[in-house]
Order: structure tokens, then sequence, then C-alpha cells
């Protein structure tokens, strides 16, 4: 099979190219010279290739990329009229020719505000004046329209690059500035003709094609078309201050940061969205940072040849674990690509097919971007090309040199390193001023760059020079009940563990468990002992003597063996001394204790023991998680609903099988909401949780029944991990399912239901008054339901943590269904109070406790066991 040059940077093909007689080696060996750092060449168009697919725009109005513009075909609105979309819809995408037209399923988020909701906001706490990192979009002439035309071949054109061609060498006498993706496009110019007509050239074969441009409507204020026109607009402005689109995101090459010690670059930029709020359409402009390597990733490949001894056949193992799944730059065009394989019978002096003839992956580079190949024998990187470009005529298979290629992103070494992170976060940890500062910066470079104060004038449009401002509210103080009726209030950083101490709200005692270690680690364990034996009487527990079980060496199988020979039905904990912090130790430990002889575990590193300095402090944490984790409290609030059950469901990714999913189930049984019911539920990538929620729900209840003598009246729920793109499925699938949890109990059982999705990955920042003028994080309590929020959403922000570093992010809440009654003010209380009551932390977290119970269950499941864990530890926080 042949492959064929592609005007994107790199060479592509479909499969493997010749292999022109080479055969597989491994990496140039050291000592043959220096290894070549990633070249910095510009990208440029390749004769006889094809160039990357652009929309089309006239007079200086920039580029517009395939992704959008007329990027993005598969987004809502892209490329279609006015269209009442609701949830999934089917959008048609013609091609000029109906027999080749495609139909693509395009979401947006549904309308999910109830009926009975006509007003979301509350009226509890302080007010609270606030910024936000958003700017107003405004038409500079109130009778400011924008258009929509499609665009007619005739004969038809399928090719949509063609397409392009054809109508921008007449579209810039018609249009000052213009969208084209390839069947409509978009101005503001209105032409006096419904009907435009005019004849072009196609230039390979001097065939005369008519084109007609037809007007078809005048979007509407806030269609998702509009909304899709102003983000191209925005992603053409940033292009026009030279910025690289990374990822969808935009970066500044020359305010790039070099940290030399640690062979990072850091590209400062920004991510920004137009959607429609509350009132108006507004920008969030948000800060954003790429790292990069600045060595390539055949550095990376002869460091690992030379540490795995020059083992060609460990070479390759290591490498595909390492690499496979990375992301990573060409530095000649500034492109990312994943990295899905390594073709190690593939080099640069192998040839592939451009216009007919054999042409080295070698003088390809040095050809088309002047780029010097220094190892001939290093293998290919090789990246599958998404569903859509193959179907815009790219190959299934992309070719990279790694000697080309730099790594982007940090992986788990780079961020265990102390000092690597403090460098890091210099620069990208920043607070409320400087990220002010910064993004004040950006909007007076538009206003001095001619290129975007031009394409802003043609489109009509303007954004407001200072960020948009709102009140918020700040929620009072939560009391915090602890032992012996003794109370607390939470600090100004919403914090409690100096009162803690000594006052824990419930105890367990711990008669009967069992402490595994190895045997040369004794001597430390003596001082491990004596502190528990002075921090646990205070906090009211009372531990027993343990049973020691000592194993003469460190491997796994003599940990297990120990476990087993220990463990009978009156064991209530056993902890475990590990020697190392190896995963693999520990995923073995709780696969066995967890699924396998089901008993609550307390795993502690050996070098967490043998620190003297803070150990009493680290002793009083592990104490508290014990108790905790055997069904006692820490702490608790006072909750006002009665008869009621919070749930929360999060997801991951199972890490032992591609494209398998854990969802993570928990479920109150009290009403302090402290006790809590897990269950997990495994899916497939392609399969939500559906069938697993109505039986989890329905197992949840009958547990609540058999531990109160009734069931709940309200059940509130809060589902985490859900994405962009992912609600409609919430919506239309998962609520109906929660619901038909409570309905198999009985017909007489008709619980009120609130559903509630929490997301973190949002853009939204707000900055609260501080001293002399400037800015600073709002205080843990504040709440913002207004300008911000979705209009056709009841939806709110909840800033319920306290940060040292940076800037605070606040957490997205969107009820999607509600029969409860509850007033917003009542579910943002709630939802305040549930962020105090997660036990591995004696202050606020920034979700709430079921939200991130429900996460530790679903990352040990996915992370260690891969099986559902036994049903005898439902009723325990055995996750912690």
């Amino acid at each position: 099979m042949t492959g064929r040059a592609r005007g994107r940077g790199v060479a592509r093909g479909r499969g493997a190219p010749p292999s022109a007689g080479s055969s597989a080696a491994p990496p140039r060996r050291p000592g043959t010279g220096p290894a070549p750092q990633a070249q910095q060449v510009p990208a440029q168009p390749i004769a006889g290739g094809e160039p990357a697919v652009n929309g089309t725009s006239g007079n200086g109005a920039g580029r517009a990329s395939s992704r959008g513009g007329a990027r993005g075909e598969n987004r809502p609105g892209a490329g279609v009229a006015d269209l009442p979309v609701t949830g999934m819809a089917q959008l048609s995408l013609g091609t000029g020719d109906a027999r080749r037209e495609r139909r693509v399923v395009s979401y947006r988020d549904p309308e999910t505000k109830p009926a009975h909701i006509t007003d979301k906001k509350g009226t509890s706490g302080r007010p609270l004046p606030l910024k936000t990192n958003y700017y107003a979009i405004e038409a500079k002439n109130k009778d400011w329209q924008l258009y929509q035309y499609v665009c007619e071949f005739d004969p038809p054109i399928d090719s949509r690059k063609l397409r392009k061609g054809l109508v921008g060498e007449h579209a810039d006498r018609l249009f000052r500035f213009y969208l084209f993706d390839g069947m409509h496009l978009y101005s503001a110019t209105k032409l006096a003709d419904e009907v435009t007509e005019f004849v072009a050239t196609r230039k390979y074969d001097d065939e005369r094609i008519r084109v007609s441009i037809k007007r078809v409507s005048e979007l509407a204020p806030y269609s998702e078309t509009r909304l899709h026109v102003y983000n191209v607009m925005m992603r053409q402005i940033l292009a026009d201050l030279e910025m690289k689109e990374v990822q969808r995101a935009y970066f500044s090459p020359k305010g790039a940061v070099v940290l030399r010690n640690h062979n990072l670059e850091i590209w400062p930029g920004f991510k920004t969205s137009i959607l429609q709020y509350e009132d108006q359409i507004l920008l969030n402009l948000d800060i954003s940072h790429k790292v990069l390597r600045t060595d390539s990733v055949l550095d990376t490949l002869y460091l690992i040849y030379n540490n795995c001894g020059k083992d060609f056949n460990r070479l390759k193992d290591l490498a595909t674990k390492q690499l496979v799944g990375e992301i990573v730059m060409t530095r000649y065009n500034d492109k990312t690509y994943r990295i899905d394989d390594i073709a190690w019978n593939i080099h640069p002096t192998n040839t592939f097919q451009k216009r007919g003839e054999d042409v080295t992956y070698r003088d390809y580079y040095k050809n088309a971007y002047g780029v010097e190949i220094h190892d001939n024998q290093q293998p290919m990187l090789v990246s599958r090309c998404k569903r859509r470009d193959q179907r815009e005529g790219a190959p299934e298979l992309l070719y990279l040199l790694p000697e080309l290629c730099t790594r982007t992103g940090l992986d788990d070494g780079m961020r265990a390193n102390f000092n690597l992170m403090k460098d890091m976060g210099k620069h990208t940890r920043l607070d409320p001023n400087r990220r002010h500062e910064k993004m004040h910066v950006f909007r007076q470079s538009i206003d001095q760059n001619s290129k975007a104060t031009n394409r802003l004038t043609g489109w009509g449009m303007q954004y407001s020079r200072d960020l948009v401002t709102l009140t918020g509210r700040q929620l009072p103080s939560e009391v915090i009940l602890l032992g012996s009726k003794k109370t607390a209030t939470a600090s100004r950083q919403a914090d409690w563990g100096g009162e803690l101490r000594g006052n824990l709200y419930t105890t367990v005692p711990v008669a009967n468990w069992v402490v595994v270690y190895s045997r040369q680690h004794e001597p430390v364990l003596q001082n491990f002992f004596n502190c528990i034996n002075r921090v646990a009487p205070p906090m009211g527990i009372q531990f027993a003597p343990p049973k020691k079980a000592a194993v003469e060496n460190t491997s796994i199988a003599a940990f297990l063996d120990a476990i087993r020979s220990t463990l009978d039905r009156s064991v209530q904990l056993i902890l475990i001394v590990l020697p190392t912090n190896k995963k693999d130790m520990y995923d073995a430990i709780k696969k066995q204790c967890c699924v396998e002889a089901p008993v609550v575990t307390q795993c502690v590193t050996f070098n967490t023991l043998k620190k003297d300095r803070g150990l009493m402090s680290v002793v009083s944490k592990i104490v508290i998680q014990i108790n905790c984790k055997l069904a006692g409290e820490a702490w608790a609030l006072d909750i006002p609903l009665k008869s009621a059950m919070v749930v929360g469901i999060d997801t991951y990714h199972d890490s032992s099988k591609k494209g398998r999913s854990v969802g993570g189930f928990v479920a109150s049984l009290n009403k302090t909401f402290t006790r809590y019911y897990s269950e997990t539920i495994f899916q497939s990538s392609m399969q939500e949780l559906i069938d697993g929620l109505k039986l989890a729900m329905n197992n949840a209840l009958k547990k609540y029944h058999a531990v109160n003598g009734s069931l709940p009246n309200r059940i509130i729920v809060y589902r985490d991990g859900v994405g962009d793109g992912q609600l409609p499925v919430v919506v239309e699938h998962e609520v109906n399912q929660i619901i038909a949890g409570t309905l198999s109990l009985g017909k007489d059982y008709k619980p009120m239901v609130t559903v509630i999705v929490v997301k973190k990955r949002i853009s939204t920042k707000f900055f609260a008054p501080g001293d002399r003028g400037s800015l600073a994080n709002p205080p843990p309590g504040t709440v913002v339901d207004n300008t911000v929020t979705k209009r056709e959403s009841y939806d709110f922000f909840l800033v319920s943590q306290s940060v040292n570093q940076g800037t605070v992010t606040p957490s997205h809440y969107n009820v999607i269904w509600d029969t409860s009654n509850l007033q917003p003010d009542h579910i943002q209380k709630l939802t305040y109070k549930l962020c105090h009551l997660y036990y591995n932390w004696p202050g606020t977290i920034r979700v709430p406790a079921p939200c991130q119970y429900a996460h530790k269950l679903a990352f040990l499941t996915g992370q260690s066991l891969h099986r559902s864990p036994h049903e005898s530890l439902s009723d325990k926080l055995f996750f912690l």
C-alpha cells in the first residue's frame, strides 16, 4: 500500500508505505552523534500537496479552519439554518450533491428548567459585588443583522475545498467579511438580490461552473448559528494576534517561558467561548497554559533504550507503554497529534507515493520544511486520523518522525517532582489580580491590532472594555457538630481541623485488628503504635492491642499470604504497612481485601511512618480515617430536611480495559447524611449507566428501609462526571432510570426527586473586592445565580472552598429534574452543607460529599479492583 504527502506538514499514508528493503532497527545508539532537538520551521504549503481545508474569508477576514467557521460541522448550528434544536437533532450538512448528503448527530444542551421555577434566584446570605471573566458582546448598530446564504453549483461539486475556492474568486467583491463552510455563507452584508449568480472557472480543467448565492434567512439574535459565527470570528481574532491553535485553545509562542532545568516550555494562552446567558450574549475568556517538552520524542526513545540495557525488545515494550496515547506537537507547524502506535519497521529512508513518484520521508521533510533528519534508523510514530477528517479525504494513518515531535503535558513522575511543580506554579498559578491584568492586556491588544479591529468593524461588533460585574451572595458559615455535644464554626477558610482533635461525633471501638508488615521494619512500628495510643483515647476511640503478622520478605505473595492467614470473621480491620508505594502491591492487597476476602483495610507506606517530624499529625488523620471506614462519624451538620436521601454518582475509566468505565453510586442511610450505601456499575464506552442505575437505586432504597424502617420522602441526586455534550443522555435516559428504581418498590411509593448535574471543569471565574482596590478570591459560600447562568436552565455557581494560591474555580450546578418543591435557597444551602461532610478533610471541598465519595469508589474500582467490591462492605466507607 502506498501513502501520499499532505499539506498539514506530515507524511500521511493508508497503511505502511513500502519499506524500501529496510528492516526493523533500534534508534541510533549513544555515541554516534548528538541527539537532535526538534526543529522549529514554520509550516508552509507543499507544492502539489493538498493544504489543510480552510474556511474562505474575504478582505483580510483571516482563516477559518475546517474545525469551525466553517469549523466544526458536527457542532450545533454549524452550517444550518435556525432550527429549533433541542436534545439530539439530526442535521443535514449537504455537499451540493443530494446523492452524497450526510446525516450527522448534533448535540446541544436541552432546556431543563422545571416549569414551576419562575425565579431561580435565592435570597439567603449577604450581597457580594463580584467581577467575572466575561465580556459583553454588543452590536455597534442597533439595526445590525447577520444573513445566511446557501451556495449552489452547476454542475454539482463534491469537493468542499473546491467549492470554497470557486466562491472565493468572486465573494470578495460581494461581501466585506464573510464565512463560508462549503455550503452556507454568513455575512453582515445584505446582497441586493435574493439570488446572486456568477460564473467561476475550475482551474484544473478550465470548466466553467455556475455559482448561485441565495439569501435564505436573517439569523435570530440568539440563534445557535449566530453564536457559532461569533465563535469563529473570535478564533479569527486570536489568529490575527498571531496566536497558535492547539487543541481548541490559542497560545502565544512569543510569550513562551522556558524552564531549562526541567526541559519544559510553557506557552501562555486563552480559551474562549461565546454563548447566550440570561439577558445577553457574553464572551468567556479563560487563561490557559500549554506545557511542552523541549526535548524530542526521539530523545525519550534514546533514554528508554539506555535504561533498559540496550535491549531492543524491551525498548519496544516500554516505549509503547510510555508513548502510545500521548499527545505530541510537530514543531515545524505547531500541530498536535495523538500517538496511536509505533511503526518499528518504517524509517525516514522508507518511501511513499507523492504525485506518482516515490519519495523518502527524509527528502520530504527536507524539501517541504528545510528540516535535516539526523537519525535514519528511528521508527515512525503512527497517528490515526479522525473519521471526520477521513470523510474529507484524509488517509486513515499519519506517520510522524519522533525527531520532529515533542510531547505535551506532564507525566506522573513530573507531577511528583515538587521543585518542577513549584517552578511551574510561578507562571501558571495566577491570583485574581494577575489574572485580571492579563485579561486586560489581552483586551487592549485587540484594540491595538488593526486586523482585529477591522474585522470587528466589518462585522459591526464590539466587545465591552471591562469585565462583566454582577452581585453574588455569601451564605452564612455552618455550625459543625462534634462529639460530647460540642460545636465549632467553620473559619474564614472554611476549615475546623483545630477543633476536631478529641471531639469526633461518633466513634467505633477497634477491638480486633491486624497489622501486616515486613519484619525488617519492626523497630519503627513501636513508635507508630505509641502514637495511636496517645491520639486515639482523647478522640473517644479505643484500640485494643493488634495482632501482628510479620512477613520475612517484601514480595506481594508474602503479604497476601499473611493477610489470608490472619483473617477471620471477627477481624474488623487490617492495617498494612507497605514497604514501597508501588501500585502493583497496593492493587493486589485491595483486590484481596475488597473483593475476594472482604475486610476494611488501611494502607500506609513505611516511608510515612519512619518520619518523626509530624508523625502525630499523620497518625491522627489515620485514626480518624479508620473510624470513618468502620462506620464512625467524624463530624456532622444540622440538616433540616426530614426523611431525605442524597445520592452521589460519578464515573471513572477502568485502567485494565480500554473503553470500559466504572460508575460509583453512593446513597445516604441516615438523616445527617454521614453514613452511606455504595455500589459500582460497569459500562462500556458506548453504553451509559441506564439499567445499572435502576438496580442501584432500588438496592439503596431497600437498604435505607432496612436501616430506618421506612423509605425516604425525598431523593436528591448529584450526578458528577458529565462532560460536554453528555447532558442530553443524562436528561433523556438516566433520570428515567433513577425514577424507575423508585417505582419498582410499589405503586404507592412516589418520592419527590431532584436530579442535579455537577460540573467542575468550567472556565468561569469570579473576583471579589480586595484591599486597596485590588481583587481577591470570593469567600467560601459564595453563590451566583444570575447574569452568567443560562436562562433555559435552573442553575447556579457555588464557591465552596478556600484556596491559598491562584484563583478559585467555582462548581456549576444544574437542576435538570425537580419534583421536590424545594426553593432555590434550599437547594443552594443543602449543596453547601454537603460540601462540609467529606471525612478525608476537616474543611469544605469543591463538590458535595456524595459526589466525592462516588469518585473515590469509582477510582478505587477502576484503578485497582477492576471488579465490584464485595456486598458486605457496601455500608462502609471502605474506599476512603
